[in-house]
């Protein structure tokens, strides 16, 4: 699969509060100078004018360090921009035929904690699904906590690869690497950090 050499490393997804629309191109950019391999958008509470401006230039920062931009949500702006990838989450699921047709990049799909879910959007032809929280999450706190067994039986089932998400910090990431998932994908613990490069770096080598 030619987008499974895209799919390895620290992933990190920006936040509305986190990472402001102010300050995002500069946060991002010292992640992705720090090794950050892949950059989701996900921007809630923003205009579509201010979402088009964010896509647009988060992809082209992207590109510049060699790495793969992705939007959360936004399918329609996906098509239009095409994006290196779209993600989806429960609430589009149902939709993910249709998105598979209608999109080339990289598709990921949120499965939670549930293996089947995941083994039927690889056969319908998603790209990597993610799995979590596997801790409680500051970004989502109403989220279901996923046991982290879930990892090593996605890794003997799917062929995939395969995200790990959800309340994962610097304490913790040593359990989720036990498991090996491909990616490791991070919100508050890099953007809350005075110094987002070190950091980030620190976390790609313990990857």
């Amino acid at each position: 699969m030619q987008n499974a050499k895209k799919l390895k490393g620290l992933y990190l997804i920006t936040d509305d509060t986190l990472t402001p629309a102010t300050t995002v191109l500069a946060q991002v950019e010292e992640s992705l100078k720090g090794g950050a391999r892949i950059i989701q958008l996900r921007n809630k509470n923003g205009s579509n004018k201010e979402k088009l401006t964010q896509a647009k230039s988060l992809q082209e920062l992207c590109k510049k360090y060699d790495a793969t931009f992705v939007l959360n949500d936004e399918i329609e702006l996906a098509y239009e921009l095409q994006c290196d990838g779209l993600h989806i989450g429960r609430s589009d699921h149902h939709r993910f035929k249709e998105i598979r047709e209608n999109f080339d990049g990289i598709l990921g799909v949120s499965c939670y904690g549930d293996i089947d879910l995941a083994k039927h959007f690889e056969d319908q032809g998603a790209d990597y699904v993610a799995f979590g929280s596997f801790f409680p999450s500051p970004t989502k706190p109403n989220s279901d906590i996923v046991p982290l067994k879930t990892l090593e039986i996605a890794k003997e089932k799917l062929k995939i690869p395969i995200c790990s998400i959800g309340g994962i910090n610097s304490k913790n990431v040593d359990e989720i690497l036990r498991y090996e998932p491909d990616m490791i994908c991070l919100i508050s613990d890099i953007w809350i950090n005075e110094n987002i490069l070190d950091h980030t770096k620190n976390y790609v080598t313990k990857l």
